[in-house]
């Protein structure tokens, strides 16, 4: 297939690499020019395509004809008018995907659609007012234009995302008074990330939403610390916590439906 991704960051770039492994056409963006040349390093063809400018640049429209777009860029948390911001660009690349006929568009969410609450949390259980921030808003906005485009979709809702020189534990390593000690931690290692969705393509699951998340969800405080002392890092202060109805995001679906096994099962077995 020829592939367009839109985002070649931390999860973006290794993504691109396997797809190109595995004999896709893959063309892959980046916001930063000095970047350009890793990509093209890596047998990906790389464009520099900074939203919403580059839609009328006529240099990168390449870019845009493809058979699938991977569509990996954050919302952005401190843009304040978010919730119309981002679904904005959504729309614009949903029409450049039709200029271009493209046939399917795999969608990378987060599970902050859901609410902060409420136990255990399925892919049916997203409800636009329950969203635990503006940028989870703003998500299932974005999820609501692509499944409406009439092009073929897949949403894959993310988890944390950790592994290889990413640990959320470096933000807050030290900190004190913090909030949520019992809250359950929902995390992906970036290696299940880049399996599955290399799984969902091979698989053709079209028209779908998944939860990326893997099996453990211990609490946060007896996840931070042990992370803390893993990387021998001041280890965080949480408050007391009774809360016991935070939510534990399930990936039942996305085991069944790909027969998919994770590699790092359990976040607690912390990996570098």
């Amino acid at each position: 297939m020829k592939i367009s991704v839109l985002g070649c960051g931390w999860l973006g770039f290794p993504l691109a690499e396997r797809l190109v492994s595995v004999h896709h056409e893959v063309k892959g963006s980046t916001t930063t020019k000095k970047k350009l040349s890793l990509l093209r390093q890596n047998r990906i063809d790389p464009y520099l395509v900074k939203l919403p400018d580059s839609f009328d640049n006529t240099s990168v429209e390449n870019f845009w004809k493809s058979d699938l777009y991977i569509i990996n860029i954050p919302p952005g948390r401190r843009n304040k008018n978010v919730e119309e911001v981002f679904p904005a660009v959504i729309e614009q690349l949903i029409k450049k995907g039709k200029e271009h006929s493209v046939s399917w568009i795999i969608f990378t969410s987060s599970t902050s659609v859901y609410s902060d609450f409420g136990g255990l949390t399925t892919e049916k259980d997203a409800l636009y007012e329950k969203a635990s921030s503006p940028s989870g808003k703003a998500l299932l906005s974005a999820e609501k234009l692509i499944r409406d485009s009439g092009i073929d979709y897949t949403i894959l809702r993310l988890g944390g995302l950790y592994g290889y020189g990413r640990h959320p534990i470096n933000y807050l390593s030290g900190k004190k008074d913090l909030n949520g000690a019992a809250k359950a931690v929902n995390l992906i290692h970036q290696v299940d990330c880049v399996n599955i969705i290399e799984e969902v393509i091979t698989q053709k699951k079209r028209n779908e939403i998944y939860n990326l998340v893997s099996d453990g969800h211990p609490p946060r405080k007896e996840f931070y610390q042990s992370a803390a002392d893993h990387f021998g890092l001041p280890r965080p202060e949480f408050l007391s916590d009774n809360r016991n109805d935070y939510k534990i995001v399930s990936n039942e679906k996305i085991k069944r439906d790909l027969f998919y096994s994770f590699r790092y099962p359990n976040p607690m077995d912390h990996t570098p």
